[in-house]
């Protein structure tokens, strides 16, 4: 019987000694809710209980790093996986009343971290958890957000359902496939953009005058143009189809100046590295010079580590939003570059513990 065990989360306390307990009054003098949290806020008080932040185990080392960055401690919880595959979840302590955080994305082995999410959400609502956030930085059978085609589901709404089913009260996530997922859920949502990380790495890594940003299809070009834009640089565009099977992908011709260009590949995702390492070769064909890949989600699933090693890709920038094994890394080599999230997911969710704006964040 495999079992997981993380340390124990003390009460969380503010420099003022008070321990996060809202400070609400009755409103006899006309404040509105909205005055009211801002009060708190202003004064350091959570809008719920204690922070908690709890990790399932499809990625504790970015929990880790989260807590760390909060300054607080993992919630102790036990994960059981039973000879039969039934998963079970049983906390050190009480959560009643406490605001917590669960950081589980469901990246591979997909369908067990999404139980496994969905049976810790469950546990955490039976316990009297004051609010529940559910933090899956990297969200699975996002792709499936629509019916392309007859007699098929629409995974993304389904997964949606099942999170707020189970008692999250929250969702938030990092680089969905398409926006227009926030919709699925009938809870609040908050989906992080991942530009301004890579913004960052890119304005001191590289960037001169001649450098392209890229959109690998048609779908992605409002991702590459928020990139391209912030970054000062021009956009470019793949035309591709995809077959109906999702196998085949035929690349047809690009929409912009590559020729003599440095080239930033950029997707929110990198599965089995096919669109990205096919993008590669035909920019590559159409002149293009130094070719970067980037993109927020490693998935790295099957034949992704061969084709990345033996592309002309000399560098590939992601976050880790999802686990990177350690053999992947060594696939990859020096090339694989990674920018954490955690700073940006421990911001906000101080922000969403004491009822700030998160928009604020990015100036939004």
């Amino acid at each position: 019987m495999a079992q997981r065990q993380n340390t124990l989360i003390p009460p969380a306390r503010d420099s003022s000694g008070h321990n996060g307990q809202p400070a609400i009054s009755s409103g006899i003098n006309g404040d509105t809710p909205r005055a009211l949290a801002a009060q708190s806020a202003a004064a350091g008080y959570g809008l719920y209980g204690d922070l908690a932040i709890y990790s399932g185990t499809a990625h504790p080392q970015l929990a880790q790093k989260v807590a760390a960055y909060l300054g607080v401690a993992l919630g102790g919880v036990d994960v059981f996986r039973f000879p039969n595959s039934n998963t079970f979840v049983r906390l050190h302590e009480s959560v009643r009343a406490k605001d917590v955080f669960l950081i589980q994305p469901t990246s591979p082995p997909t369908n067990e971290n999404l139980m496994e999410l969905l049976i810790f959400i469950d546990t955490l609502r039976r316990d009297s958890a004051g609010r529940i956030t559910a933090v899956i930085p990297y969200y699975g059978y996002g792709r499936t957000d629509k019916k392309d085609q007859p007699r098929v589901p629409i995974s993304a709404r389904l997964v949606a359902d099942l999170i707020a089913t189970a008692g999250a009260d929250r969702f938030l996530t990092v680089d969905l496939h398409a926006g227009q997922i926030q919709g699925f859920f009938s809870i609040p949502t908050d989906e992080l953009p991942a530009k301004h990380l890579f913004y960052d790495y890119f304005s001191q890594q590289c960037c001169p005058e001649d450098t392209v940003v890229v959109s690998p299809d048609i779908g992605g070009v409002r991702r590459a143009r928020d990139l391209a834009e912030i970054l000062g640089q021009p956009l470019a565009i793949i035309e591709k189809r995809r077959s109906k099977d999702g196998d085949e992908t035929a690349m047809y011709s690009v929409i912009g100046d590559v020729r003599g260009k440095n080239v930033i590949i950029f997707d929110d995702e990198i599965d089995t590295a096919g669109t990205l390492t096919d993008a590669a070769r035909f920019l590559r064909q159409a002149g293009a010079q130094q070719l970067i890949a980037a993109a927020t989600h490693a998935v790295l699933s099957g034949p992704a580590v061969e084709r990345l090693s033996q592309s002309e890709i000399s560098q590939i920038v992601v976050t880790d939003t999802a686990p990177i094994s350690s053999a992947k890394r060594a696939g990859i080599g020096s090339r694989l570059q990674i920018i954490s999230v955690a700073p940006l997911l421990g911001d906000v969710i101080r922000r969403i513990h004491v009822g700030r704006s998160v928009g604020e964040l990015f100036n939004e």
